[in-house]
């Protein structure tokens, strides 16, 4: 999908292989000035000043992958329509 659009991944690291911790997902975060949490069909559209980051985690306690960083938003978990939309 992110190649359709024609966009360039800086990097990718595998979710089981290599999970995220906590201090990186607090990077991200703070890197981004809007969040989007998609969980099932569900969404979620926070600032990153009210972003808790158990918010981003799924039922396994594990951040939500995919996890991608476009220009000041992050978007957490499998959001196509959000993703279409940056």
């Amino acid at each position: 999908m992110l190649s359709d659009a024609g966009a360039v991944v800086r990097e990718e690291r595998s979710a089981t292989k290599s999970p995220l911790g906590d201090d990186e997902a607090r990077k991200l975060v703070d890197g981004a000035r809007r969040v989007i949490i998609a969980k099932g069909r569900g969404r979620r559209d926070l600032s990153a000043a009210e972003t808790d980051l158990a918010a981003l985690k799924g039922p396994t306690g594990r951040y939500r992958a995919p996890m991608v960083l476009v220009g000041d938003t992050l978007v957490v978990g499998f959001a196509p329509e959000a993703l279409a939309e940056l």
